[in-house]
């Protein structure tokens, strides 16, 4: 079992009994136990990360954590691992990382800002991923569903890293700035990977692109049920999200609860079987 930085959750002391299945019991019984969701905490949590010795640590500690972290660690790991021995390169290609967190994945972008070549692009983040540094997101797949998207998504099993590569200084930089949104998919991602990666019943996650650009954050695949769920910065997103889901019955999937994932402090039903959940929940 992979082992994760600490979830927002887990930092609160908040801890869930219950398989995470999107209906509305099992959102109302979290909510019992959650904690209020706030954005400001949400983000302090985004741009601080959740490693145990960052904890109580103030900026200018937090800096030279992860700066030792990304120059030693992750140097030696990855040199072992995966025979990556230009350091100059390595931090380059991991700078390119951390500009497309919650994006597809493009070999090239990341090729051309290590200065490497695009074979050797897919190595390293093939390595990357096995140090459980960053998370591939693959795309759904369904014979019925015809040119849909064949790249992963690419996430930071850390966000505090990604935001320390990316140089934003501040948690209030990171929640106003125009990269917010990218970082709370990231955030909202990566809290569901643990989630199902701790509980008894595991779950497979995939995303959802065609060739007109429809998209879908992510599908939980478990007991042969998708949920769908849209992920939003938002405390008041747009309930019509909840239209894309319509694809999955074209796929002949069975469809279950699903939602929109946001800063929403309160399950609210948008229909019967989708709702807007706060992000506190998962």
């Amino acid at each position: 079992m992979e082992l994760y930085s600490l979830s927002k959750n887990e930092k609160d002391g908040v801890f869930f009994d219950d398989d995470l299945d999107f209906s509305l019991p099992c959102l109302q019984a979290r909510q019992a136990r959650a904690v209020r969701n706030d954005v400001v905490s949400v983000f302090e949590h985004i741009w601080r990360g959740g490693m145990p010795q960052l904890i109580g640590a103030d900026p200018e500690q937090r800096r030279e954590y992860y700066n030792a972290y990304a120059t030693t660690y992750l140097m030696r790991d990855a040199a072992e691992l995966g025979g990556v021995t230009d350091a100059l390169r390595w931090g380059k290609f991991l700078t390119a990382c951390a500009a497309l967190v919650s994006e597809q994945v493009n070999y090239k972008t990341l090729a051309d800002a290590a200065e490497i070549s695009q074979p050797t692009a897919k190595e390293w983040l093939r390595v990357l991923a096995g140090m459980g540094i960053i998370y591939l997101l693959p795309p759904y797949a369904n014979n019925a569903l015809k040119r849909l998207a064949k790249t992963p998504k690419l996430y930071f099993c850390d966000t505090g890293l990604a935001a320390h590569l990316s140089l934003w200084l501040t948690r209030d930089t990171l929640m106003n700035g125009a990269a917010s949104g990218h970082y709370f998919e990231n955030f909202a991602v990566i809290e569901m990977l643990k989630n199902y990666s701790y509980s008894p019943s595991n779950a497979n996650l995939t995303y959802y692109r065609d060739a007109n650009a429809k998209e879908i954050d992510i599908f939980v695949e478990r007991n042969n049920l998708i949920h769908p769920l849209e992920i939003k910065k938002s405390a008041n997103p747009d309930g019509r999200e909840i239209r894309k889901f319509s694809v999955l019955d074209k796929a002949a999937a069975q469809r279950g609860p699903g939602g929109v994932v946001c800063m929403c402090e309160k399950v609210i039903p948008i229909d019967s079987k989708n709702c807007f959940i706060p992000c506190s929940l998962i």
